[in-house]
């Protein structure tokens, strides 16, 4: 083991507000630090206790990526988490209280930031810093390299398990970061796996300890960046190309049945129950 150290109100339309460019040390209000260290940038959700991704999270995360691939200054980069959690996606919370309206409206908004973020061409290091669930998971996979803190943390994709279908991009971002003797089990059964166990199928390359993680990404990602700009950029865009196609070719065929899955009331019950025994284990501990 390789180590360092039901009542639904309607959603008005969203409107994109553009990200200004950021200094170092630039704060987004309540969703994404990003922090310029030496060439190599951070990006720090810090949206709420577990960094959820509503729509508004999605979209500013989306366009932090954009920014941060058009810095001149910015050789490569680094994706965490504040506090013990890194993302412990969709907020199906805010699904259920939303409803259709705000369906119609994230799903586009998810799929456009796994692109971007699977696009971006310069090294990107995810230091995952705890729990990483469903499109957490998803975050850490599309990154080049990824380091998860040693302890409790989990990650993994329980979609299924909830009720809700994955859009494509997010399991090409699978089938791209995942060995195919691991996939199936990875997306069918819904499992998180403890840190040890997600180095073992290759979710995770690198288990760090807690006060090392941030400093050991940033050193990772500074060396990848290192490399020449156009010999890394190439090479990433061949290894990640022939998935870009099928995302691109695929994406808008399958989203409308993702969206309908998505508003299905026999979906939204099942993320009722799947809440409903959630709520029972954290009782159960306490």
């Amino acid at each position: 083991m390789q180590r360092a150290g039901s009542g639904v109100a309607a959603v008005p339309p969203y409107r994109r507000t553009a990200v200004p460019p950021y200094r170092r040390g630039y704060y987004i209000p309540l969703m994404i630090h990003i922090e310029n260290h030496s060439g190599t940038a951070v990006v720090r959700l810090d949206h709420g206790k577990a960094h959820a991704l509503d729509l508004e999270l999605a979209t500013a995360l989306r366009d932090a990526i954009a920014e941060v691939e058009k810095d001149t200054d910015v050789h490569s980069a680094v994706l965490t988490g504040t506090g013990s959690i890194f993302c412990a996606g969709v907020d199906i919370v805010r699904l259920l209280n939303e409803g259709p309206g705000y369906v119609d409206q994230y799903v586009p908004i998810m799929v456009d930031m796994i692109l971007t973020q699977f696009r971006l061409p310069i090294p990107l290091v995810a230091a995952v810093n705890g729990h990483a669930i469903a499109g957490g998971c998803v975050l850490a996979a599309g990154c080049d390299y990824r380091m998860m803190v040693e302890g409790k943390g989990t990650i993994g994709v329980p979609e299924l398990t909830v009720g809700l279908p994955f859009p494509l991009v997010a399991l090409e971002v699978l089938r791209f970061a995942t060995s195919e003797a691991h996939l199936q089990e990875l997306v069918y059964r819904g499992k998180t796996y403890a840190v040890a166990e997600a180095y073992e199928r290759g979710l995770v390359d690198e288990i760090v300890e807690p006060d090392l993680l941030l400093s050991r990404a940033i050193e990772v990602a500074s060396q990848l960046g290192s490399e020449p700009s156009a010999r890394f950029r190439i090479t990433k865009k061949q290894l990640r190309q022939p998935t870009i196609d099928r995302m691109e070719r695929y994406a808008k065929e399958t989203q409308d049945d993702v969206i309908a899955a998505w508003k299905d009331p026999e979906s939204l019950e099942s993320i009722r129950r799947y809440l409903a025994g959630v709520r029972e284990e954290r009782e159960r501990r306490e």
